[in-house]
């Protein structure tokens, strides 16, 4: 009995593990692809310092956006550890 709700707490860690991913890997094809290639010619109407906002997503911005994610999903991940009592104390 106990193995069975350990089984499904895990299965509900490991589900809520993947929408967590499925949510950051979209943002980071939105910033990556849509930004960078699809939505460069709008976005480049927009110039910020000088430079288009196109063109500062494809060389600069998606790369400040990969290291944010990185860091919210470090956040999230600790905090579903202790959500999940998994976490290293």
């Amino acid at each position: 009995m106990k193995d069975n709700n350990q089984k499904k707490l895990m299965d509900a860690y490991w589900k809520k593990n993947l929408s967590y991913l499925a949510i950051l890997l979209t943002i980071w094809f939105l910033v990556s692809y849509g930004a960078g290639i699809l939505f460069a010619d709008v976005l480049n109407t927009i110039r910020i310092g000088g430079f288009k906002l196109g063109f500062w997503f494809a060389q600069q911005g998606s790369i400040y956006i990969f290291v944010v994610l990185i860091f919210v999903y470090v956040w999230l991940m600790n905090k579903l550890d202790k959500e999940f009592d998994v976490d290293e104390k």
